[in-house]
């Protein structure tokens, strides 16, 4: 007799209707393979491409400087390698994978001419006996290319990660957060396509009533019925078409329940949480129903203050540690201050600062971000 442990399911017992993902939690059957999500996600899925792409394009358009002025370092991260944008680059692979990797690439003498940013997926962290990353293996069809972790002080390539609690050497992206509601969002895309596909309703059904009891149609007849209603009268170019009826046919008219048809609903809701996995406030998407936001104005502030300026820092820190290994006196900062969004928060505190009296004009100035006027 078995005291502990799951009691065996008889022969022939119903399956399991949901499975579980290795960590523990229920659920349907979704893309997990990062390939897979990203064409659920970012190829199929209009939301989840808009929220990427507003806080990639975002991330690029942060203005940021470098000390001492003009320095080399600035234009190298300004310039595009290989028709791709850096900064657009990276955060979006940061938000879909987790990870990013920036390829440095020197000239003949050893300085960064490049900035190369590499496809995460294809990119394997090589750790020594202690598990510290000792090279990077990229692999782009049969060739495969190793990359030093630290090759004479210097790296050869920069890992950027966003926090991922149970691995030690790689990132955790949203998409795995938003595969849930990506494919409930789709589902529903998909549902109301059909209902489209078929006037929007089930039309009814044939009842046939020979006024016999237990009299039946033929196989014939039935095939021949059913193939008359597909050809003649389902679809959206057939909505509406008046039906000719045989002895014996009566037409029973049909509808769904409204809370069958409440996929309006059901898609604006997963919209939201999808929105929610990458950072996006759900006003900005247009979503009908979020009132989070006083308006858009200040949702558009939350974007650049919550998700995008941390993002841009993330990516212009890392990238700027590494440099430094060949520029130790090089600082790149962003510059908030250049962001239209955020003019009103700057006015705002110009406005505060002008009144407060107690205040010398160099602490104002200091405050500002400026250098204090020497006397």
């Amino acid at each position: 007799m078995r005291l502990f442990g799951r009691k065996a399911s008889p022969p022939g017992a119903r399956p399991a209707l949901v499975r579980s993902m290795p960590s523990g939690i229920g659920t349907a059957e979704w893309p997990r393979s990062y390939e897979a999500q990203v064409r659920e996600a970012y190829l199929g899925n209009a939301v989840a491409q808009r929220a990427v792409r507003m806080v990639a394009e975002g991330c690029g358009g942060v203005p940021f400087y470098a000390m001492p002025e003009g320095h080399r370092a600035e234009a190298l991260l300004r310039t595009t390698s290989a028709a791709q944008g850096l900064f657009e680059t990276v955060a979006s692979q940061l938000l879909l994978h987790g990870n990013a990797f920036v390829q440095i690439i020197c000239d003949a003498e050893g300085i960064p001419a490049e900035l190369y940013a590499l496809r995460p997926e294809r990119v394997t962290i090589e750790p020594d006996a202690q598990g510290w990353p000792t090279a990077y293996l990229y692999r782009a069809g049969e060739t495969v290319t190793r990359l030093a972790a630290d090759g004479l002080g210097r790296p050869a390539l920069v890992h950027l990660k966003t926090m991922h609690p149970l691995d030690d050497h790689y990132g955790l992206g949203c998409l795995g957060a938003a595969a849930g509601a990506v494919a409930i969002h789709n589902a529903a895309t998909r549902w109301n396509k059909a209902l489209l596909d078929n006037a929007a309703r089930p039309s009814g059904a044939l009842v046939y009533d020979p006024g016999e009891p237990g009299a039946a149609l033929s196989a014939d007849q039935f095939e021949r019925l059913r193939a008359e209603m597909e050809a003649s009268f389902s679809g959206t170019a057939n909505a509406g078409r008046p039906m000719l009826l045989e002895g014996g046919l009566k037409w029973q008219a049909m509808s769904l329940s409204p809370a069958d048809m409440d996929f309006v609903g059901l898609k604006a809701a997963a919209a939201r949480e999808i929105a929610l996995a990458f950072g996006v406030p759900p006003m900005l998407l247009g979503l009908p129903g979020d009132n989070t936001y006083a308006n858009y104005s200040e949702a558009n502030r939350a974007l650049w203050r919550q998700t995008i300026l941390p993002t841009a820092d993330k990516i212009l820190g890392g990238i700027g540690q590494a440099l430094r290994t060949w520029w130790p006196d090089l600082v790149l900062s962003l510059d908030p201050d250049g962001v239209p969004a955020l003019a009103a928060d700057r006015e705002r505190l110009w406005s505060q600062l002008s009144a407060a009296d107690f205040l010398t004009d160099g602490e104002k100035r200091v405050m500002l971000g400026f250098a204090e006027d020497k006397p």
